[in-house]
């Protein structure tokens, strides 16, 4: 009894310390980029290297607001990540439906090609095809070039879920007089909210934190947050405050949306996992 406990106890150590060891670095990272946003540029380029502000100034976070309109950048991307997440669920949940029920494996192959390949492969005929329709500048073309992104996720995310899901409650739907439709809304839908969670935020995220679309797309007052921040590294290059705050303003809502929504996440995925085996 002895002895399994200690496994038990080594096993959860183990895992504890692999975990920390894959963190850390990231939180290390993060927490410098923090530091260098609440120190003044005398700080940031000290050496030996100063950690702690002292005293600690939003100064740079004024400076990034200031000097570049970024207000307007935070509503770009508000408006480009939430419409290109809406209508990946709205196309991708009952694709997903569909080829989960009709076995099409050739489309869902066909959907993760679309999503493996670079973007930039996209990039020269989208960006003449909008220049020819007159939407370079516009936020039309990045939230349609964000779907490329966006709908793949869905797609593979809920595929795994309505696979898992039981049959018979859709058959015993059909045989009482429901169409194929009303059992995916009435019954499929409920029952994989869930993975639907987690693929809405998964899809929130890489759209947010998209970056080749927006800069060759986008016009000067349609850029997103990171096409933002490459524009306070190109002309404030040695500004390491600024550039840190503008970092972290993109980083925040990602960050805070993957905090308040984990236990979903985890318990989404858990499910999947467990209904796909």
């Amino acid at each position: 009894m002895n002895r399994h406990l200690a496994r038990r106890f080594l096993g959860r150590l183990g895992l504890y310390v692999s975990v920390l060891l894959l963190v850390s670095p990231a939180v290390l990272f993060f927490l410098w980029m923090l530091s260098l946003s609440l120190k003044n540029e005398l700080d940031n380029t000290a050496w030996p290297p100063v950690f702690i502000p002292n005293p600690p100034t939003l100064a740079n976070f004024v400076d990034v607001f200031a000097k570049n309109d970024f207000l307007t950048y935070t509503i770009n991307s508000v408006i480009v990540s939430f419409s290109a997440t809406g209508l990946a669920l709205l196309f991708g949940v009952p694709a997903a439906y569909g080829i989960a029920k009709t076995k099409a494996t050739k489309a869902a192959a066909l959907i993760l090609i679309a999503r493996v390949t670079p973007g930039l492969s996209y990039l020269i005929p989208l960006f003449l095809l909008f220049q020819y329709l007159g939407l370079i500048g516009t936020l039309a073309p990045l939230v349609i070039t964000h779907l490329v992104i966006t709908v793949p996720i869905v797609v593979w995310v809920m595929i795994g879920f309505f696979e898992g899901l039981p049959g018979e409650l859709e058959e015993a739907a059909l045989m009482d007089g429901a169409t194929i439709w009303q059992a995916f809304v009435y019954v499929a839908m409920p029952l994989a909210r869930p993975g639907i969670t987690v693929a809405m935020i998964l899809a929130f995220i890489f759209s947010w934190n998209n970056f080749i679309f927006g800069v060759v797309l986008a016009g000067r007052t349609t850029r997103t947050l990171p096409v933002a921040v490459y524009n306070v590294l190109t002309f404030e290059q040695i500004s390491w405050g600024p550039l840190a705050a503008a970092a972290l303003i993109v980083t925040a809502p990602v960050l805070l949306l993957t905090l308040l929504m984990q236990k979903e996440i985890v318990a989404g995925l858990t499910a999947g996992g467990v209904k796909g085996g």
